[in-house]
C-alpha cells in the first residue's frame, strides 16, 4: 500500500500559479512512476503530468504543457505539481496517483493508488 496526501491546492485569479504536493507513505515511493490528474465537476478525469521514479523523465498533457511542471523529491517522499498561468479550464480536482510498473502512462487505469484530491478554482 502507498498512501499519498495531496495539498496546495486553492483559489485564484486567472494568471497566477499555485504549487501542488503530494505525499507519499507506506510502500518504497523512490520506485514508482508518479503522476497527476484533474477532474472539472461533470467531466472525466483526465492526465496532467507524470515523472519517472528517478525524476530524469516527465511527459505532460497538451493543454498543459509549458505552464505546469512536474517534480519529485525521493528524500522526503513528495512529489510537486508547479501551475503557472493558470486560467479557468484548469479548475479541477487534482489528484496524485503512482504505479510501479515504470511506465509514464497517460490513462488512469494504469495507476493503482490515489490520494484524495485537492480542489483548484481559477476565476477570470
Amino acid at each position: 500500500q502507498l498512501q499519498l496526501v495531496e495539498s496546495g491546492g486553492g483559489t485564484v485569479r486567472s494568471g497566477a500559479s499555485l504549487k501542488l504536493s503530494c505525499v507519499g507513505s507506506g510502500r518504497s515511493f523512490s520506485n514508482s512512476v508518479m503522476a497527476w490528474f484533474r477532474q472539472a465537476s461533470g467531466q472525466e478525469r483526465e492526465f496532467v503530468a507524470a515523472i519517472s521514479w528517478g525524476g530524469s523523465q516527465q511527459r505532460y498533457a497538451d493543454s498543459v504543457k509549458g505552464r505546469f511542471t512536474i517534480s519529485r523529491e525521493n528524500v522526503k517522499n513528495t512529489v510537486y505539481l508547479q501551475m503557472d498561468s493558470l486560467q479557468p479550464e484548469d479548475s479541477a480536482v487534482y489528484y496524485c496517483s503512482s504505479n510501479n510498473f515504470g511506465i509514464l502512462y497517460t490513462t488512469d487505469r494504469q495507476y493503482d493508488f490515489w490520494g484524495q484530491g485537492t480542489q483548484v478554482t481559477v476565476s477570470s
